[in-house]
């Protein structure tokens, strides 16, 4: 029950204290690599530039439960470091997906919707695990901010994906696809800038404290 106390009321222990949330990111890791070999393989026999982004976008979950997990014991300076390398990291996905779906709006490829629909609707359950694993975790310091964010992000963008395939599906064109592909980017932007800007006021120094530290 104490891992759960993260009411406005009182802070939240240190991540570094909660063997659970040590497990929920293993069990995170796990589940978001798997699921960018799933996707990565989709996208690519579909065309699908929202499951090619969904890959990339489980690819750099996962390396961030890795960084997670290595940082989890040390100082908040090296967490609210992690959670900047990660923000930005977040923010180059988003920038990626644009030129992603602009390059294939100029090729004019359609995707293929039931392959589609079918992954989306695997990685939502898989997302939607995750999150449900990390929701207690969601007001901690900026680095745990950021594993609940992209995870929550992720969710939204399963849904996203699926929706796009019905749209290929009933319209026979690739735009649906590639506006969600678009919102997704979009996505990752707004909450590279929310992390980063946590992470930023995290590592900026007190001066009484910074003082007294040397």
């Amino acid at each position: 029950m104490s891992d759960s106390c993260c009411s406005h009321g009182c802070a939240p222990p240190p991540a570094s204290q909660s063997p659970r949330y040590r497990r929920v990111l293993w069990a995170a890791l796990i589940i978001n690599a798997a699921m960018f070999g799933i996707e990565l393989a989709g996208g690519l026999s579909a065309g699908s530039v929202s499951l090619l982004a969904d890959a990339v976008d489980f690819f750099g979950d996962a390396a961030n439960y890795g960084i997670s997990l290595v940082v989890l014991g040390m100082a908040l300076t090296w967490r609210a470091r992690a959670a900047l390398f990660k923000g930005l990291t977040m923010g180059a996905f988003g920038v990626f997906v644009l030129g992603r779906a602009a390059w294939s709006a100029a090729a004019g490829t359609v995707p293929e919707p039931v392959t589609m629909g079918a992954i989306g609707a695997l990685a939502l359950l898989a997302n939607v695990s995750v999150a449900a694993m990390l929701y207690a975790f969601r007001e901690g310091d900026a680095n745990m901010r950021s594993v609940w964010l992209c995870t929550r992000n992720d969710a939204i963008g399963n849904l996203a994906v699926m929706a796009a395939a019905l749209g290929v599906f009933g319209t026979g064109s690739a735009w649906p696809d590639l506006a969600v592909a678009a919102v997704m980017g979009v996505l990752a932007l707004s909450a590279a800038r929310s992390v980063i800007q946590q992470a930023r006021g995290e590592l900026r120094p007190v001066p009484a404290q910074s003082a007294h530290s040397h």
